[in-house]
């Protein structure tokens, strides 16, 4: 089976597209509106992009003449952003925060979170995630979505300030990612959690790449 996207149809019944880039991390984005209205919402285009310094982005859909996403107008007009690590035990809370509701939402509310304040970020952060990145907004790069009369808004961020619960940090001093269970999205209505993971080094490696695959901050 093969297709040309846009130009012919595809010959399933639900597009492989989303289903092959697996898995993908969530973006659990808050925000608040420059009227002091919190926001948290879902985005499952999500990535790091650098380490040093390090930076990272989010994408968000909308249609011709439709209301832009919160998080994205909220990150431009107040110059953050704030991403909470999605966990499985959050799974409810995370799909909830996916709603569609009017600017006049906060969704902490909307989902049962706890808000917990940021340091440099004027948006709050979800208290029972484990891990969060205050986030300084820096561009939005708006892409067209062709003929489906869809654009889709890419927001670029650096990370200024990384949180990370004491008790899934491993004596090492490693995240302790079994423990954490991080959600991922997959295709579909589909979600996967991470529960186990294994080690690969690349066989005779410099020591230098061997720190920077690793993550070494020192």
């Amino acid at each position: 089976m093969h297709y040309a996207p846009g130009q012919e149809p595809c010959p399933l019944p639900f597009s492989p597209f989303k289903a092959c880039t697996i898995p993908r991390p969530i973006g659990w984005i808050s925000t608040t509106s420059r009227n002091g209205v919190d926001n948290l919402a879902p985005f499952s285009q999500w990535q790091n992009l650098n380490f040093n310094p390090p930076m990272v982005m989010f994408a968000a859909n909308h249609r011709t003449g439709a209301r832009r996403k919160d998080s994205v107008v909220n990150a431009e007009e107040t110059g953050w952003f704030v991403w909470n690590m999605a966990t499985y035990d959050l799974r409810e809370a995370v799909n909830i925060s996916g709603m569609d509701t009017g600017p006049e939402v906060d969704e902490f509310v909307a989902a049962g979170v706890t808000k917990a304040a940021s340091i440099d970020a004027n948006a709050p952060r979800v208290a029972e995630s484990p891990a969060h990145f205050e986030c300084r907004y820096l561009s939005t790069h708006r892409l067209s979505g062709g003929d489906r009369d869809t654009w889709v808004d890419v927001v670029y961020g650096e990370v200024v300030r990384i949180h990370v619960n004491d008790e899934v940090i491993s004596p090492e001093g490693k995240l302790m990612v079994p423990k954490i269970k991080p959600l991922a999205r997959m295709g579909y209505y589909d979600y996967a959690v991470i529960e186990n993971t294994f080690e690969m080094r690349i066989p005779g490696a410099p020591s230098s790449l061997q720190a920077g695959m690793e993550g070494r901050s020192t």
